[in-house]
């Protein structure tokens, strides 16, 4: 274990060396955020001065070390156009994309892994084929025109759903959120729902794929054999092994989904880290992007981290 724990902290450490490499070059070349920052009719000296402060008068390699050295203290810089602590803000706007997210994931959960328990156990059945049906539509339709249709279905038309925002924050087991109130939760199902509809197809072609296989294999047909009921040969044997490659899948999707709801985010003005990163990168805050995506790779390693102790719970076989 202790084994483990040394080479994951030392990949932590190679993947945010190169990370920070290139968020640092695409930064540096990604646009001049001093234009933004003074006013129009500023003089030449105001803009020296603004460079100046900003450090970036200074070689390249002496501002990667120095960015290297403020970000071992979690120090991103402020924002260039907020005026406050870039991870400061990351970290204010993080509860909003996790609660859309922590909604998107056991929506996914909940309905995509029972139906694909029942499209590999029953492929020819018409229901099986309906919802494989389904969910091909799923994976092709892009997430601004599902989010958009959402919008004119449930907001436009039938004016049940709000149209965007957040909706009122509550507070739950001491957390500030907007899962406390009925209205948070009229503003969050659509961009929920927006996000899972993709992740819930692939999930449900993945956990299909697997119980088709496993229902082939020899312990499936020895315990039916023994008269086991085939909802615990389904739920109790088959689906044990095919939650490996869902897990990973799962993990992967929660780390992308929390990474890059930016464009469910614009499409329902949701405030969370995805509308964020839009708007620093129109207006150059090198600060906030930084910062993101640094904590984004943090945020991956560790999922990554969780999944592999998951694979030890569901298949014993499995060593670290």
């Amino acid at each position: 274990m202790l084994r483990y724990f040394t080479s994951r902290i030392a990949q932590l450490i190679i993947v945010l060396i190169a990370v920070s490499i290139l968020v640092f070059a695409l930064t540096s070349i990604m646009g001049n955020p001093i234009y933004l920052m003074v006013r129009e009719n500023a003089t030449q000296e105001e803009i020296d001065a603004a460079v100046a402060y900003l450090g970036l008068d200074k070689p390249l390699p002496v501002q990667y070390v120095i960015f290297i050295k403020n970000a071992l203290r979690g120090d991103f810089g402020k924002s260039y156009v907020y005026h406050l602590p870039a991870l400061k803000i990351i970290a204010e706007r993080f509860p909003a994309t996790l609660e859309i997210v922590i909604v998107a994931m056991l929506l996914s959960a909940f309905l995509a892994i029972p139906l694909g328990v029942f499209a590999g156990a029953y492929p020819k059945k018409f229901l099986s084929k309906a919802i494989m049906s389904l969910s091909i539509a799923g994976i092709s339709l892009p997430s601004f025109w599902v989010g958009m249709v959402m919008i004119f279905l449930f907001s436009l038309y039938l004016g049940i759903l709000p149209v965007s925002g957040r909706g009122e924050v509550g507070t739950l087991l001491g957390i500030k959120t907007s899962l406390a109130t009925v209205s948070g939760w009229k503003h969050i199902i659509l961009p929920s729902i927006t996000l899972a509809l993709g992740n819930m197809a692939t999930i449900l072609r993945l956990t299909r794929a697997g119980m088709q296989e496993n229902m082939k294999q020899d312990y499936v047909k020895f315990a039916r054999a023994k008269g086991v009921s085939r909802r615990k040969v389904l739920f109790g044997h088959a689906l044990k092994n095919t939650l490996i490659p869902v897990i990973t899948i799962f993990g992967l999707q929660l780390g992308t989904l929390i990474a890059f709801t930016t464009i469910t985010e614009t499409i329902f003005a949701w405030p969370g880290m995805g509308k964020l990163l839009i708007d620093a990168i129109n207006s150059a805050d090198r600060p906030i992007i930084s910062a993101y995506i640094l904590f984004v790779a943090v945020m991956f390693v560790f999922i990554n981290f969780i999944v592999d102790i998951l694979y030890t719970i569901v298949d014993p076989r499995i060593d670290l």
